[in-house]
């Protein structure tokens, strides 16, 4: 009797193991270089979303002041009952999101009225300064803006060195 064998054999098996491997193996650096540029358009996405809110912030509730934190742009003026900014953004002093930490600061001014959305005289800022730092070490973009509304690219932090106003004493300028 002669018996044909069906299924596969262990070697096939193993074969088919190898070439997933091997397809595996040059997928996932594209895969990771993918969803670090995804990463760095929602952080560019998120300076202009804080550089856009801010103006707006100064030109309609903070009396041509900026807030100094990304709660305060979270804070609806009672007239609108809309946020500056979305909430998840402003859900904390820093947020980290997609893959960076995002934070805003602006130095209060004394002579600052109080604002339409609650903050006392004195706590508003006459400019800021925002950063998205990566959270992994393999991504080496670093943002950041300021009043001056440009967004600025490096590979290094530029958060602390950002001044409120003016061009960053390091980094380029995104177009």
């Amino acid at each position: 009797m002669n018996r044909k064998a069906q299924g596969f054999a262990l070697i096939d098996l193993i074969f088919v193991c190898g070439i997933i491997g091997l397809l595996a193996s040059i997928a996932m650096p594209r895969l990771a270089l993918a969803q670090q540029a995804a990463g760095a358009s929602s952080a560019i996405a998120s300076m202009r979303a804080i550089s856009s809110a801010q103006l707006t912030y100064a030109l309609s509730c903070g009396n041509g002041f900026y807030a100094p934190s990304l709660p305060t742009l979270g804070t609806p003026s009672p007239a609108s009952n809309e946020p500056f900014i979305s909430p998840s953004l402003s859900s904390g002093v820093t947020v980290t999101r997609s893959g960076y930490l995002i934070q805003v600061e602006g130095l209060p001014y004394a002579g600052a009225p109080p604002t339409c959305n609650g903050l006392a005289a004195g706590e508003a800022a006459q400019g800021f300064r925002a950063g998205a730092d990566p959270t992994t070490p393999t991504n080496s973009r670093f943002f950041a803006v300021n009043a001056s509304s440009n967004i600025y690219e490096h590979t290094s932090t530029l958060y602390p060195a950002m001044p409120e106003v003016g061009a960053s004493p390091a980094g380029q300028t995104l177009r």
